[in-house]
């Protein structure tokens, strides 16, 4: 499903966590998708199977996924604020760190308006 960088000072269970927000925000997971049971993606990703669970323990608290008993996990609905919420505070330290660094405000700008013409042009393909 995903690789995990065994050597990331992120730990595991949050690198499972932003690679299942990953999937849905990118709409490779939807609504009601089921995941792999905990045992399952703890084998294939070479993990213990409680950092899988705490992973996905973290994802329902975050109303991310839901879990039925003795079925397994799946994706919820998606609150699009959540996502949004969660973007702009990762943009809001990027930009900090920016500022600590030196980097003009004009050039993030620049920055900023030149990856969404390049998504755009990659819409229109």
């Amino acid at each position: 499903m995903f690789y995990i960088d065994l050597k990331s000072r992120t730990p595991i269970y949050e690198q499972i966590y932003n690679k299942i927000v990953e999937l849905v925000v990118t709409g490779n997971l939807k609504e009601n998708d089921q995941l792999p049971s905990v045992r399952n993606l703890a084998k294939d990703i070479g993990v213990n199977p409680n950092t899988v669970t705490k992973a996905y323990q973290e994802l329902e608290r975050s109303s991310i996924i839901y879990s039925i008993p003795g079925r397994g996990s799946f994706i919820s609905a998606q609150d699009t604020t959540f996502f949004h919420t969660a973007a702009l505070e990762e943009f809001d330290q990027s930009t900090e760190k920016a500022k600590r660094l030196g980097i003009a405000a004009k050039t993030l700008v620049e920055h900023i308006d030149v990856i969404f013409e390049n998504s755009q042009k990659g819409d229109a393909k």
